[in-house]
């Protein structure tokens, strides 16, 4: 009979801390997608222009030096 208390002691426990685990994990992986989220949605436009000719230039040089 001690035998099978200890048995289920062990496996209420192990399925605790896997509980316990996965619902750390969770919050963990949550917390670093919130952290990877950029800081501000909208982008200056002039930015982005720059980076579509600076684009365009890269890709003309490469076809030039082929």
């Amino acid at each position: 009979m001690n035998a099978m208390a200890q048995l289920a002691i062990l496996t209420l426990t192990t399925i605790f801390a896997a509980a316990a685990a996965l619902g750390m994990t969770w919050l963990f992986l949550r917390g670093a997608f919130h952290l990877m989220q950029p800081a501000s949605a909208s982008r200056p436009h002039s930015v982005r222009s720059e980076l579509v000719q600076g684009t365009r230039a890269s890709a003309s040089q490469f076809v030039l030096h082929r």
